[in-house]
């Protein structure tokens, strides 16, 4: 099967698409940016790659009559079951990358005591590890260095009192150590992971009674998926785009620009579109496209990171809280409150001086939440105002209060505007560059 793959390096995550010979979306992979570009585009499109073969799976799966009406739960446990054994996997390769950094290091001939304190802390992080893939769990991320960090700080800290090891020693063992099995591509064993999975379901079903689902005829479960293993996923070409796009890894013919990316990606995603506002990570786009996706006019923010995702990133860690918690908090509100900067280096201050006055926090968030979009507002008038369909896109486009915010905003400069949020915004440039690499192979 001919593939064609678009990578969208932003500033804090890196997302990969691709797309098939008909221009649908085979599979979308995410991960977190990192100082070493290339392997962030390798990881990404290593997860769109593996979604690309549960959409295959899918297939034929449904072409199997004894799995009528069965599929979509039997796929939500097989996924389940791939991310608990591919994070295992990772857990193990932390491991014995902890144990042999620990092994270089002198201090007072602790190396056994050490040795045996990283055992205990991944034999509770390997236990826990269930609980975290366990039907309905909810994972404040996704990504690996997340989960095992969080894990890690919990684990480690009661262990090095107990044994008496310094936790920061602790701490620098891992810290070393999850830089270098983050950055390794992992692609190697996919299809035995795959399988493992799957092995697993049908266990888990077989001996769980009710509670794991129905049991299933093995042979007509497997067979399908091994069907659909076997089909080769051929990279025939491969566009990047995104804020790190010059350090991609593909020659510059294979290079677009992320306004080309984002307005093109916008318009694959909702026909209609004519105006597309992004706010990602590092900056804020305001792109006018014609009825073909093609960018007309557009502008961006300056190079301050103000009213971005990172921003808010900033105002997270002030309020010593979860990126995901500012939206819903925000919408708790009782007034919102004027905020006067959207600076991130002034935002610490006036949070500080606003909590000392005795301003609520939701209160405050909200006011911030205005205050970002109403920047987006300017740069949108500069671009040309929004002309209906209007397609908000970007990480900020999941956060509830910045699309309440939005919404009202629109309204009162524009009237009534058909708003596109697509639950799959994120990956907008990333669908635009895999259209460009369909187009790419056929020129």
């Amino acid at each position: 099967m001919k593939c064609y793959i678009g990578i969208d390096l932003g500033s804090t995550t890196t997302k990969s698409v691709i797309v098939d010979e008909q221009a649908k979306v085979l599979g979308r992979g995410i991960t977190n940016s990192r100082s070493n570009y290339d392997t962030a585009a390798a990881v990404s499109k290593q997860e769109a790659l593996v979604a690309a073969r549960f959409t295959l799976f899918r297939r034929a799966l449904s072409a199997t009559p004894a799995l009528a009406g069965r599929v979509d739960g039997l796929l939500v446990d097989l996924e389940r079951h791939f991310r608990l054994v591919q994070f295992r996997a990772q857990l193990e390769d932390l491991e014995e990358t902890c144990l042999r950094h620990s092994g270089g290091l002198r201090f007072a001939g602790q190396e056994r005591a050490l040795a045996e304190a990283l055992g205990a802390v991944f034999r509770e992080l390997r236990e826990e590890a269930i609980a975290l893939f366990a039907p309905g769990a909810r994972r404040r991320s996704d990504f690996f260095r997340d989960l095992a960090g969080s894990g890690f700080m919990t684990a480690a800290e009661p262990v090095c009192k107990a044994s008496g090891l310094s936790f920061d020693l602790m701490l620098n063992v891992y810290d070393k150590s999850i830089i270098e099995v983050e950055n390794r591509k992992g692609e190697a064993g996919m299809d035995g992971k795959f399988l493992e999975a799957l092995d697993s379901v049908l266990r888990t079903r077989a001996a769980g009674g009710a509670a794991a689902g129905p049991p299933l005829v093995a042979d007509e479960v497997v067979r399908p998926v091994r069907a659909a293993l076997q089909i080769p996923l051929e990279e025939v070409y491969v566009v990047g785009t995104g804020y790190g796009r010059v350090r991609l890894p593909f020659p510059k013919e294979h290079i677009r620009s992320e306004i080309l990316c984002h307005g093109l990606g916008a318009h694959l995603m909702h026909e209609g579109t004519r105006t597309v506002l992004d706010i990602g990570g590092q900056d804020t786009k305001a792109i006018q496209v014609d009825e073909n996706g093609i960018v007309e006019n557009f502008q961006m923010n300056d190079r301050c990171a103000a009213g971005t995702g990172r921003y808010l990133g900033y105002v997270a860690d002030e309020m010593q809280m979860g990126l995901h918690e500012l939206g819903p908090m925000a919408l708790q509100a009782t007034k919102t409150l004027r905020i006067n900067s959207t600076c991130t280096v002034f935002a610490g201050a006036e949070l500080r001086d606003r909590l000392a006055l005795g301003d609520k926090r939701e209160d405050i968030l909200a006011g911030l939440h205005r205050a970002i979009i109403l920047r987006a507002m300017s740069i949108i008038s500069r671009s040309g105002g929004i002309r209906d369909q209007f397609t908000f896109t970007g990480g900020v486009a999941k956060n509830e209060a910045a699309v309440r915010e939005l919404r009202n905003l629109v309204k009162e400069n524009y009237g009534d505007v058909t708003i596109n949020i697509n639950p799959d915004s994120i990956y907008t440039g990333a669908l635009g560059a895999a259209a460009f690499a369909r187009r790419g192979a056929a020129a």
